[in-house]
């Protein structure tokens, strides 16, 4: 009885071994990219963002956004001394479509920016900016950007608003 008990344990264990996957000696290539050309795809899907936003077109600028539960949107408003913050996609999309019924009124948008610091990560990139705009002043932004079915959708912003240069 003990015999057949090793023997059976002994060929459990090489049947084991015999089911290890082979290493695969295939070379994964990753295409290249075209950095100037994706930096210029951000920088379309930022610039029109903005301009929704101002626009107070609701419907346009979820669009622009990743519609997923650890997304986050963050304001830090040091003239005023507020902050906000929304974490996942039901509460960001929820606290803008009440800011834009609260403030319907298109604002002017700010000078859309062409100068962005842009690293890429595969399908993600991290992004920074500077922007004036004329209610709040100067604003410091960093996106996390996505690439979801070719094109480049945010999925974190974080705003630092110092307001205007009262020494100018």
């Amino acid at each position: 009885m003990m015999k057949t008990k090793i023997i059976l344990l002994l060929l459990g264990i090489l049947s084991l071994g015999s089911c290890k996957q082979e290493k695969s000696t295939e070379i994964k290539t990753i295409p290249p990219v075209n950095f100037e050309q994706e930096k210029k795809a951000i920088l379309e899907t930022l610039q029109s963002e903005t301009t929704v936003a101002f626009q107070r077109n609701y419907e346009a600028w979820t669009e622009k956004w990743v519609h997923d539960e650890n997304i986050s949107k963050t304001y830090i408003n040091f003239e005023d001394s507020t902050h906000s913050e929304a974490i996942g996609w039901n509460k960001i999309s929820a606290f803008v479509k009440a800011f834009m019924e609260e403030h319907p009124e298109p604002e002017p948008a700010p000078k859309l920016v062409n100068d962005i610091d842009v690293r890429l990560y595969g399908n993600g990139a991290w992004v920074s900016f500077e922007q004036v705009d004329s209610l709040r002043g100067l604003k410091r932004e960093t996106r996390l950007m996505e690439k979801i079915e070719g094109q480049w959708k945010i999925a974190g912003m974080h705003t630092t608003i110092y307001g205007f240069d009262k020494n100018k």
